[in-house]
């Protein structure tokens, strides 16, 4: 998941916490692949239970006020300005009450959520805590703060572009 993530790095997983408390949105977690549960996949939570995302000029959008059909685009601050996230379907994604959306860092090479759907929160195994090793990566991991800036109706703007 670079340039968050690089392979062969010592992580802590906390594998308590969400018996008690509901993942947020940016918290990076572990879950198993649902296509394939023997495999291990780490991504970064976007959507939550209940919320209505779409993509539209390289950028995540979600619903606000349904009636309005008001959205906000949601501003990744930690990835890099040239990182674009495109759907691979036109259309928006409405998740179910115990679904999650969850998107790479390195949107151009990543499997995730556009790929395989929604991810359903049995499939959790925790949120990543702590970076160990390399030592010189060594850090602490939190859900960052999101800007969610309203924008409207996202029809006027230009469509989904791939």
């Amino acid at each position: 998941m670079e340039p968050t993530f690089h392979d062969r790095e010592y992580l802590l997983i906390d594998e308590i916490s969400y018996r008690f408390n509901q993942p947020k949105r940016g918290e990076v977690i572990v879950f198993r692949y649902p296509q394939d549960p023997k495999e291990f996949f780490i991504k970064r939570i976007i959507g939550l239970p209940g919320e209505t995302l779409k993509f539209v000029n390289g950028q995540v959008y979600l619903l606000k006020d349904k009636s309005m059909n008001t959205w906000t685009k949601v501003d990744e601050s930690y990835l890099p300005a040239e990182n674009q996230t495109f759907a691979l379907e036109d259309g928006e994604v409405t998740l179910g009450s115990e679904e999650y959306y969850v998107l790479g860092d390195n949107r151009e090479h990543s499997r995730d959520s556009r790929y395989f759907g929604s991810l359903h929160r049995r499939y959790f195994i925790g949120r990543v805590m702590f970076r160990g090793l390399p030592i010189k990566r060594a850090q602490f991991f939190e859900a960052p703060t999101y800007t969610l800036t309203e924008t409207g109706n996202t029809e006027t703007e230009s469509s989904n572009q791939q």
